[in-house]
This record gives C-alpha cells, sequence and structure tokens, in this order.
C-alpha cells in the first residue's frame, strides 16, 4: 500500500545534514572545461555563458571518464517548426562509464522561462554529486507557440537522448524527469502518456518517449478547471479557450492518462501555493494510487508556489535530499 507523506516539523534538524547540497546549488558560470579542483561546476540559474552551439559529443571513442565533470551547451536536440530546440548536458564528475540520466523541464506558464534557471536547477549539482548525467531543456513557448508544442518537443528530447544515449553515455532504460509547475505539468505528461496520446511527432520516432520514474513539482494535472486566479488568460494564450468544457484541457490532462504501467511519481507540493494548489497534487496522487501506480505525495507546510520560504517545512534543501534519494531508488 502506498502511504501520502506529511512531514513534521524537523526541518532545521534535518537541513543541517543535508545543506551542502543547497550550497552546492549556488549559480556558477560554467563552460566545457574541466571543472576546477574541489567540484564540478554548477548550472547557472541566471545569465548562460555566451558559447558557440555545442555538437554531439563522441565519447564512445574517447575514455569516458574524459567528458567527466564537463558541460555541454546549447546542443540541438530536436528541429520543430523550423525552431532548433536546444539543452545544455552535464556529466558527472565521477563518470567512468554509463550513467543514469534526468531531463529537467522550466517551469513559466509554458510563455516564459528557459534551460537555465527554474525552481529545479536548484537540485542539478546533488543530483551530479550523486552520479547521474543531467539534461536541461529549452522548448517552443506561448503565444508564438501553444499546445501541444510543449508537450511534442520535450518528448522528442527524450527520444533523442536515447537515440544518442551512446554518444552520453548513458543508460537508455534509466531515464527519470523533474520539473516545476509547468514543467512539472510537462514531466507528468511524459510520464502518464505514450505514443497513443498522439504527441510523439516529429524526429527519432523509433525511439520511445516514456520514462522509468517522474518527480513533478507543483505541477498542473487537472486542467480542466480554472485553479488560480489569471488561469483564464493563461489558458487563451497557451490553449486558445478559455472554455473549460473544450475537449482540450481533457486532451492536456496528465490525469486523462493514468494506467498502472506508469512510473513511479514523487510529487511535491506546498500547502500555501496560490497559483497551482495543493488540491491538483492531492487529485493526481490519489488517482495514480488509485490506478496501482507508485506514488509518494509530500505536503510542504507553508510551501508558496516555487517552494522557496523560509518558514516552510521540510525545507528546500531537505526537498532536494529527497529528490535525490528518490532518483538513486528508481534509476539505480
Amino acid at each position: 500500500m502506498k502511504k501520502k507523506l506529511f512531514l513534521p516539523l524537523i526541518a532545521l534538524l534535518i537541513a543541517s545534514l543535508a545543506c551542502g547540497y543547497l550550497n552546492g546549488a549556488m549559480p556558477q558560470p560554467v563552460s566545457t572545461a574541466s571543472p576546477t579542483p574541489g567540484g564540478h561546476p554548477a548550472p547557472p540559474v541566471t545569465q548562460p555563458a555566451a558559447t558557440q552551439p555545442a555538437q554531439l559529443p563522441r565519447p564512445q571513442h574517447e575514455d569516458p571518464a574524459s567528458h567527466a565533470g564537463k558541460v555541454l551547451r546549447d546542443v540541438t536536440y530536436c528541429t520543430a517548426g523550423g525552431v532548433d530546440l536546444k539543452m545544455d548536458v552535464y556529466f558527472p564528475r565521477n563518470a567512468t562509464g554509463t550513467t543514469p540520466l534526468v531531463v529537467y523541464v522550466h517551469g513559466g506558464g509554458w510563455r516564459s522561462g528557459d534551460k537555465s534557471g527554474g525552481a529545479g536547477m536548484i537540485d542539478a549539482p546533488a543530483l551530479l554529486d550523486a552520479g547521474f548525467t543531467v539534461a536541461s531543456l529549452d522548448y517552443r513557448l506561448a503565444p508564438q507557440y501553444t499546445f501541444p508544442a510543449m508537450i511534442e518537443d520535450v518528448k522528442c528530447a527524450i527520444r533523442s537522448l536515447r537515440a544518442h544515449a551512446g554518444d552520453y553515455n548513458i543508460d537508455p532504460s534509466k531515464i527519470g524527469v523533474w520539473g516545476g509547475s509547468a514543467g512539472g505539468h510537462l514531466v507528468n505528461l511524459l510520464g502518464t502518456t505514450d505514443a497513443s496520446a498522439g504527441f510523439d511527432v516529429g524526429q527519432y520516432l523509433d525511439q520511445s518517449s516514456r520514462v522509468q520514474a517522474v518527480v513533478d513539482m507543483f505541477g498542473p494535472a487537472d486542467l480542466t478547471t480554472g485553479f488560480s486566479n489569471g488561469y483564464e488568460q493563461v489558458a487563451q494564450t497557451v490553449f486558445g479557450t478559455t472554455d473549460f468544457n473544450d475537449p482540450i484541457f481533457k486532451t492536456v490532462s496528465p490525469v486523462t492518462y493514468i494506467t498502472a504501467d506508469d512510473p513511479p511519481f514523487l510529487i511535491l507540493q506546498g500547502d500555501a501555493d496560490q497559483t497551482v494548489p495543493l488540491s491538483q497534487s492531492q487529485e493526481f496522487y490519489d488517482k495514480l494510487t488509485a490506478a496501482g501506480v507508485e506514488a509518494r505525495l509530500v505536503i510542504v507546510h507553508d510551501g508558496p508556489h516555487g517552494l522557496g520560504s523560509p518558514n516552510e517545512t521540510p525545507s528546500r534543501a531537505v526537498l532536494t535530499k529527497m529528490i535525490v534519494q528518490f532518483f538513486e531508488e528508481h534509476l539505480k
């Protein structure tokens, strides 16, 4: 039986044990050069470095350790609608062979944001320390592009990474994803949909876009309801209508596609979130577990949208540790 987790107010004690993860997540400039002694470069959360688009690495012709601790920026993973879609790939410092892969999908209401930032990027240094290769994605944004462009792009990214698994020394059978807010919605769709949903279009169609583990950070799960102030404006911009009886909202809702063969989910949700309320994550958790899917719901006391308040319990550093442990459990 799956159990919902509601963690007690012990954040200060546990956070002291996990503070190394939070400290390691402070933004630092990175490049494709070897890291400085003492650690790998941390993913940026501010301004990306001015580098030329990278080509696919070919580590299968080299010692795999030669890419350890390095970063490849602005790699084109797919092309859609005439747009070259970019990702950054971070290699763990201690890589000596194939590694599991975790893919980050940023938030921003499907209208803003990029691969260098967002609520989840703070977790990347700890995941690298744990021996995961990390990829962070850009995808097409509204209003220039409307749904389903966003999910089509991130699905193409998974297929592309799987097709080039040998190039990156990653295990194509061990791919996890995490994302916050709109990125949480997209990783939820990655976890619940297969090719029959119609979102697999474009390149690398001989590869699967299914993933093996999902961390959803306060992502919408049922878009058939107007769940926050301003959602109507977002809905019009991203989905083309504010009529919540329109079939589009069922089509883009992760709850629509839940089946027993879905991967395990870790759901992180603040009870003070005024943008994506707790009811969204609670419904998603309830329907996942009812279908027999392994799922855990962590409700963060006083947690706002983004999970960053100093009053929340557990602290952000503790949540990072949970994410790392979840991926270690299911991908290693």
